[in-house]
């Protein structure tokens, strides 16, 4: 488990497939890693990677098949700048909000333009995790805990702050770029548990409008 509030900027230095897979060596940069051990939990770019070797510079981890088709990892090449958070402990300050690590889905940067000293960014969520997204709600963008402005549908906006622009990878963001997002855990669960007994069921196990409305959650139309 993570917290979405990142420690360090490192850089990618080597990217090496093997077979569907492939082993990513990353430079920590400034990452105390002094206290990392094999096995342990790094968030690249909110990505739960497992720590496989280590080195003066940094680390390596393996990215699986399942991970490339289903993040934005696939972007990245050596140099690339990523984001990274050891996992939390139990006297980890909870800064952010509670992240597993495991990307729901890609977004797309819409639009990137000053806001005060802030900086406003539209992104567009794939349509199936629209329903996850609130406003005031948290949300993980690249690794990054961060609260929801406004939402429209899909699309949904956030100011970053200028010590986040400063701290992450976000102050090279730039309109069609792609980022990880991970939805809140939360939100995830209680649509689990709304469902009850039809959670089992292998058609229909998912909210609709239609059973919002068998419930009186909302007015038949």
């Amino acid at each position: 488990m993570f917290t979405g509030i990142i420690e360090a900027v490192g850089t990618i230095a080597m990217l090496q497939p093997q077979g569907a897979d492939t082993c990513v060596s990353i430079n920590s940069g400034g990452l105390e890693i002094s206290d990392v051990a094999i096995g342990d939990s790094i968030a690249v770019n909110g990505i739960c990677l497992t720590v496989v070797t280590l080195n003066e510079k940094g680390f390596s981890a393996d990215v699986s098949a399942e991970t490339l088709a289903k993040s934005a990892f696939s972007q990245l090449r050596p140099g690339s700048r990523v984001n990274l958070e050891k996992a939390l402990t139990p006297a980890t300050r909870l800064g952010g909000h509670l992240v597993s690590g495991h990307v729901d889905g890609v977004g797309e940067l819409l639009q990137r333009e000053a806001d005060g000293r802030s900086v406003r960014l539209r992104i567009k969520a794939p349509d199936e995790l629209a329903r996850y997204i609130a406003c005031k709600g948290s949300i993980t963008i690249d690794g990054i805990s961060l609260t929801v402005n406004e939402v429209a549908g899909a699309i949904f906006s956030l100011n970053i702050v200028p010590h986040t622009l400063a701290e992450t990878t976000l102050t090279d963001a730039c309109v069609g770029q792609r980022f990880n997002l991970e939805v809140d855990l939360i939100a995830r669960y209680l649509e689990r548990l709304m469902l009850g007994e039809r959670a089992a069921q292998v058609e229909g196990g998912s909210i609709s409008e239609a059973f919002l409305v068998e419930h009186g959650f909302l007015a038949s139309r």
